[in-house]
């Protein structure tokens, strides 16, 4: 008898434990304590909960709290209105099984930054590789109005809801700006001293990656078939849309203000395929974060030896992915680029000079984002040529009050018919055109200016802002003059 009820009332108890347990409202890592959110507008704040599950949720901003209901498969969204204060805020998340508060959040400008190896270098460098001006900025950083948020390299086959290793929001110190990339922080800095509001800088990038793994299956798919059923090996970083799966998804809907982006150097050697995908892959993030066409501005591949110094009319010569992003530029509304003919290294693929990069950036942004029309941000581009007196003349578009050379023009070459390029002399005239001309061109048709993987650029608008690489023809068959 008492052996029964023993049993009776274990089998009772134990039925206490194997009821249905609601589980917690869960929230993304991007949504947290210190977050920065994109003032004036409309963000997002979602997450996961039990389907069917209540959740009330107040902004310390706004008078009444905002309630909803997870769905079938247990996620939940709600859009909130952002306002303009500079004062720190905080979020309850409150449902029968969890009570969130998420604290010092506040509100800014929020900007991704994204790429390979060139966004991704911090300010303490790569081996043997230093990043210029690193130990004052970072001495300088403390910031409690600059936010950093890192997710760390990862892939999946499948888009993710969520990142895995991350580093959280955290106000800008010397502890974390030092592993964090420094053409982010520069841009980030520089723009939050300037509007004097808080900015939040998202960063997730990995080195050596084409851009075909940060663009979604959705896109890839109208180039190839992507074909991931023996994915299964966390180093298949080049691998299409792996990265975009495990990096870029989780963080929408993330309401951003824009993005940076620095990458190409491994899509050399195919600048036709690049010149569809660099428009593709940002149509394809537009599509996605849904809040129309936000501000993309990127960066051009800076000259380097790249081990191919013959390299000319083959794709090989990195001249034809540089074009390619140039041109990129007619086909992505609202852009811009930072042209670093200026600041390569011959030997080194990670130019030390981060900050004039993120300068050039920044350029961008102040102008055409933020409403400050006499910052210059756009550098000369070829715009016409005219044959004369044995030579051509060169005009040029955004070179409104001149073209500059500190030490005198080089890297031009000039050709005729016979499509055979020779060096050419060139010299700035009336202090807005370039003269170009060779003793063995007597006729000219065609110049071209930087053409090759590593040349120093010496071509500049009165601002520095220097030219990109070009070429006045669309020949596939030209050649270098042997000396």
């Amino acid at each position: 008898m008492r052996r029964t009820l023993l049993i009776g009332t274990a089998l009772a108890f134990g039925l206490l434990f194997i009821q249905p347990i609601q589980a917690e409202v869960k929230l993304p890592a991007i949504v947290s304590s210190n977050m920065v959110l994109q003032r004036n507008t409309t963000v997002q704040l979602w997450g996961w909960a039990d389907a069917g599950e209540k959740i009330t949720i107040k902004p310390s901003w706004l008078q009444e709290p905002l309630r909803l209901t997870a769905d079938n498969d247990g996620n939940w969204a709600v859009s909130v209105k952002t306002t303009n204060t500079k004062a720190s805020q905080i979020v309850n998340i409150k449902s029968n099984s969890s009570d969130i508060t998420l604290e010092n959040i506040v509100f800014g400008e929020v900007w991704l930054c994204s790429g390979q190896s060139n966004m991704s270098q911090s300010f303490k460098g790569y081996t043997g590789q230093p990043t210029f001006g690193a130990s004052l900025a970072v001495t300088k950083s403390r910031n409690p109005n600059l936010r950093l948020f890192t997710v760390e390299r990862a892939t999946s086959k499948t888009p993710l809801k969520n990142v895995g290793e991350h580093r959280p929001w955290q106000m800008a110190s010397p502890k974390n700006v030092l592993d964090f990339s420094a053409i982010a922080y520069f841009f980030g800095q520089q723009l939050q001293e300037i509007l004097d509001v808080p900015v939040g800088l998202i960063h997730t990038s990995w080195g050596g990656t084409p851009i075909e793994s940060w663009m979604s299956m959705d896109m890839m798919s109208t180039y190839k078939k992507i074909d991931l059923d023996t994915f299964n090996d966390r180093k298949q970083q080049s691998v299409p849309t792996v990265l975009y799966n495990a990096m870029i998804n989780p963080l929408i809907p993330y309401t951003i203000k824009g993005t940076l982006w620095y990458q190409g150097e491994s899509n050399r050697g195919k600048p036709d395929a690049y010149r569809e995908f660099m428009p593709a892959l940002v149509k394809d993030w537009r599509a996605k974060w849904q809040i129309g066409d936000f501000p993309f501005y990127y960066v051009q591949i800076a000259p380097y030896f790249y081990n191919n110094p013959d390299a000319y009319q083959k794709p090989e010569n990195t001249a034809f992915l540089r074009e390619a992003q140039l041109q990129a530029l007619e086909d992505i509304p609202n852009s811009g680029m930072a042209t670093t003919m200026d600041v390569g290294e011959e030997f080194c693929i990670h130019p030390a000079r981060k900050k004039e990069v993120a300068d050039r950036l920044l350029f961008n942004a102040l102008n055409q984002t933020y409403g400050y029309t006499s910052i210059d941000c756009a550098f000369p581009v070829f715009d016409s040529l005219e044959v004369k007196d044995g030579g051509a003349i060169l005009k040029f578009k955004n070179a409104e009050t001149g073209i500059y050379s500190y030490n005198g023009l080089e890297g031009f070459e000039i050709a005729g018919e016979n499509r055979v390029f020779y060096p050419a002399k060139a010299e700035i005239i009336k202090r807005q055109d370039v003269f170009v001309r060779s003793e063995k061109v007597k006729n000219p048709v065609a110049v071209r200016y930087a053409w090759r993987n590593w040349i120093k650029g010496t071509l500049f608008d009165v601002n520095l802002l220097p030219a990109s690489s070009f070429r006045t023809d669309n020949w596939n068959n030209a050649t270098q003059a042997k000396d």
